[in-house]
C-alpha cells in the first residue's frame, strides 16, 4: 500500500517541464498575456494538486494507521477551537495567494489602453466583419472550407472548418485593441494562442487586445452557440512583421481601388444566363446554402425554401429588396454592402431560374445599382 502511495505522490510532482509538455495541459501560446495566463494555471493546478496531497495523503494514512484491525479506538470529542481556527485561517490564506496572481493578470487581459491599431470585429451568422481604423480597410471573413468536405463526398482536408478566405492580418509587436460586437446574436470571438475570448453582443461593445511576439498562422472559432452553423464559424490570424504588414495593407489599398473601378464598369456589361448563373451558383454556395441548403429547400420552420418561394418567383423588385437591404428580426441579412453589384445581380439570376423555378429572369449589375438608389 505505502509503494502505491509513493508512485502517486511521485506521479502529482512531476516536474513542471514535463507537465507544461502533456498533451491534454493548456498551450503556453504566442503572446505574454497567454503566458501569464499559462504560468497562473499551473499556479493553480499546483496548489490544487497540494491541497489534495495534504488531504488525501491525511484520509490515507488514517485509513491505514488507524484501522479496527490494528486496534486503533476513536477519540471522543465533539469540538476543539483551534481546529476550528485552523481550517478557517488556512483556507482564507491559500485564497489570498490565489487571488493575488489572478487578479494581476485580469488586469493586464483588460487593459487596452495606449494600443498601436484598433480593430473593430462583427459577428454575423456565420462570419466576422473585419474593420481597421484609421486604415479605410473592412473586409468579411467566412469558412472556406469546401462544402464536399463538410458533406463528407471529399476526404477532410487538415485545417478542416479552421480556414477561411480571407485571414485577419496583424503585425507582431504592436498592441492591438480589438473592439467586438454583433449584428443578431450572440458571438464570441476566440483565439486560444492569444488567450483571447471576448463576446460579441449585439447592440454592445466589448473590448480586447493583444501583442503577438512570434509571426505565424493562428486558429480559432467561435466559442458561442450561434445557431446550426456554430461550427462553420472560424478565425484565422496571420501575424506578419511590421514590414510586412505594411505590404499588405497597401496591397488592400490597391485591391480595393481596383476592385471599385471593376464595379465601376460592371454596371455597364450586360452578361448571357448562362455566365450569370455559373457565376450565381458560386455566389449562392459560400454565401445562402448554409441556410437556404444547397437544393434550395431550406429548413423547415427555420429557413424558407428557395424554390417555389413567394420570393424567387414573385415580382423582381421585392427579391432584389429581400437580398440587397435583408430583414429586420431575421436571419436574413442585408448584402449589399457584402457582395458587389455583379454578385446580387448572379446570386438573384441563380434562385430565380434554379431548381425548375425557371423564371426566366436575368438581372444586371445596373439593376442592383439603380434599386439601391
Amino acid at each position: 500500500m505505502k509503494r502505491v502511495l509513493y508512485i502517486f505522490l511521485a506521479l502529482l510532482f512531476t516536474p513542471y517541464v514535463l507537465a507544461s509538455e502533456m498533451p491534454l495541459n493548456m498551450t503556453k501560446g504566442v503572446t505574454d498575456i497567454s503566458g501569464q495566463v499559462y504560468n497562473l494555471h499551473m499556479i493553480i493546478l499546483y496548489i490544487c494538486c497540494a491541497i489534495g496531497v495534504v488531504v488525501f495523503g491525511v484520509m490515507i494514512y488514517s485509513m491505514i494507521n488507524h484501522r479496527k484491525s490494528k486496534g486503533a479506538v476513536a477519540a471522543n470529542f465533539h469540538e476543539s477551537t483551534k481546529v476550528e481556527i485552523a481550517w478557517t485561517i488556512t483556507p482564507f490564506i491559500i485564497l489570498i495567494i490565489m487571488a493575488i496572481p489572478a487578479t494581476k493578470t485580469l488586469i493586464a487581459m483588460e487593459d487596452s489602453s495606449d494600443a498601436d491599431i484598433t480593430i473593430k470585429i462583427t459577428g454575423s451568422q456565420w462570419k466576422w466583419h473585419y474593420s481597421y481604423f484609421d486604415q479605410d480597410i473592412e473586409f468579411y471573413s467566412l469558412l472556406s472550407t469546401p462544402r464536399a468536405q463538410i458533406e463528407g463526398t471529399e476526404e477532410k482536408g487538415e485545417n478542416y472548418l479552421l480556414e477561411v478566405d480571407k485571414p485577419l492580418v496583424l503585425p507582431i509587436n504592436k498592441k492591438v485593441r480589438f473592439l467586438m460586437t454583433s449584428e443578431d446574436v450572440i458571438h464570441s470571438w476566440w483565439v486560444p494562442a492569444f488567450a483571447v475570448k471576448k463576446d460579441a453582443n449585439p447592440g454592445f461593445i466589448n473590448e480586447a487586445w493583444t501583442r503577438i511576439d512570434i509571426p505565424g498562422t493562428y486558429r480559432g472559432q467561435c466559442a458561442e452557440l450561434c445557431g446550426k452553423d456554430h461550427g462553420f464559424m472560424p478565425i484565422v490570424v496571420e501575424a506578419l512583421s511590421q514590414a510586412d504588414f505594411d505590404i499588405w495593407v497597401a496591397e488592400q489599398k490597391n485591391q480595393a481601388s481596383t476592385a471599385a473601378a471593376e464595379a465601376e464598369a460592371s454596371l455597364s456589361k450586360s452578361l448571357s444566363m448562362n455566365e450569370l448563373m455559373a457565376q450565381g451558383e458560386q455566389v449562392y454556395m459560400s454565401r445562402c446554402a448554409a441556410c437556404h441548403q444547397p437544393n434550395g429547400m431550406g429548413l423547415p420552420g427555420v429557413f424558407p425554401p428557395m424554390k417555389g418561394s413567394p420570393i424567387t418567383t414573385g415580382p423582381l423588385t421585392d427579391h432584389l429588396e429581400m437580398v440587397i437591404n435583408g430583414k429586420a428580426g431575421t436571419a436574413m441579412q442585408a448584402f449589399g454592402k457584402q457582395l458587389t453589384a455583379q454578385e446580387i445581380a448572379a446570386v438573384i439570376t441563380y434562385e430565380r431560374n434554379a431548381w425548375d423555378n425557371n423564371t426566366g429572369d436575368t438581372v444586371q449589375a445596373a439593376d442592383v445599382s439603380q434599386h439601391g438608389q
